[in-house]
């Protein structure tokens, strides 16, 4: 699916550009610089449109230059539509090439906002009412921060400032905590601002797909068990199909990570919940959102994951959705009594752009009856 999705993007990309170098080859100071020659305002065309997608490359990578070159061809190709018909309903030409100029200035800000969007860190609240004697709890949840891509070990410090502030009595991480490029001092940076938090009942974490490193420990110096180290050294515990009471009121039922289900190391929903009392209110730690009707069915009462970016980019967003790899692509939602939260992410993978969400962090208060007495 991944291979047909990048061959797509590349061919895509490869196509857009033969296109837009024939757009700036309409600019009439292209035109003018050339003679009125075509192959001179070939010449021209093709060095603007490599030093867009130089220009990209170096600032934001290689796949990000292919996400700027195929916006940038859609807003043209619609700049280019109306101004056709502007021109039609005129009954004369433009003595300007309008379509460009404002396919050029859309595409600029639409990303620059995209960018934004992306690389700042924005607070979501939600709010869960149970008719269960819990009384209330304050989670702070973050997911796929890919420590290294937006923010660095010691620049996610700051962030993690900003969720104490939210005073949480429990901060939990749905997975995706470091990127397969993660560096070993990233990593470990971003585990000591953990260290710093200070909550009520703990911070918990569960793997993600990228956690472990696709690649092997040797590609980024470290795997899975030296980063669970790293994070259980700074207080953080390391939940894998296990499950931790909260004052007696609440469970915690942390999952490995769906990918792991292949492999048949990863515990069903009915087996994970089983004997549990039907009193406490449980929580499930999923980064995948990918088994809602199991989750239903066993009677959870809140189920948090992340994985998805919030769909990433416009007109993308519910594709999760709609190719059956994810049962929610962003946002809170309610399934018989079970409640289902997807983050959007704290950061992003390679694409430095969302154009369809924003980064954040999730703030869920949860508010049950009163605590019975002797409970």
């Amino acid at each position: 699916m991944w291979a047909l999705i990048l061959g797509s993007l590349v061919l895509g990309s490869v196509l857009g550009m033969i296109y837009l170098v024939s757009r700036f080859m309409k600019f009439p100071i292209v035109r003018k610089a050339a003679g009125g020659k075509k192959l001179p305002a070939l010449l021209l065309g093709i060095l603007a449109v490599a030093g867009i997608v130089c220009g990209t490359g170096a600032a934001f990578g290689a796949i990000n230059a292919e996400i700027v070159v195929l916006h940038l061809v859609f807003v043209w190709l619609v700049c280019d539509g109306a101004y056709r018909i502007a021109e039609k309903k005129r009954g004369k030409k433009f003595g300007r090439y309008y379509a460009g100029i404002f396919a050029l200035g859309i595409t600029a800000v639409y990303l620059t906002c995209g960018w934004y969007l992306a690389n700042h860190v924005w607070r979501t609240p939600y709010t869960v009412e149970t008719d269960k004697a819990v009384g209330s709890l304050r989670i702070v949840q973050f997911a796929d921060s890919h420590v290294g891509n937006t923010f660095s070990g010691e620049e996610f410090a700051g962030w993690v400032e900003d969720m104490q502030e939210e005073n949480p009595d429990i901060v939990v991480i749905t997975g995706d905590y470091v990127d397969d490029d993660t560096s070993w001092e990233d990593m470990a940076a971003a585990c000591r601002a953990l260290g710093t938090l200070e909550t009520t009942y703990g911070v918990y974490y569960v793997f993600g797909n990228h956690d472990r490193g696709y690649y092997g420990p040797g590609y980024r110096g470290y795997g899975g068990g030296e980063l669970a180290a790293e994070l259980e050294k700074n207080n953080v515990t390391v939940l894998e199909d296990e499950t931790v009471v909260l004052d007696g009121r609440f469970y915690l039922i942390g999952r490995r990570d769906r990918w792991e289900e292949q492999a048949g190391g990863r515990a069903s929903m009915e087996e994970l919940t089983a004997g549990l009392d039907p009193d406490k209110f449980s929580i499930v730690l999923d980064h995948q959102p990918h088994d809602y009707d199991a989750q239903e069915a066993a009677g959870v009462d809140l189920v948090l994951s992340g994985h998805t970016h919030g769909g990433q980019l416009i007109p993308l967003n519910r594709m999760g959705e709609w190719l059956g790899l994810d049962d929610k692509s962003y946002g809170m939602e309610k399934r018989g009594n079970t409640s289902f939260v997807v983050t959007s992410g704290i950061s992003d993978w390679v694409i430095q752009f969302k154009t369809g969400c924003r980064s954040e962090y999730v703030v869920i208060d949860i508010q049950g009856q009163k605590v019975q007495t002797g409970h």
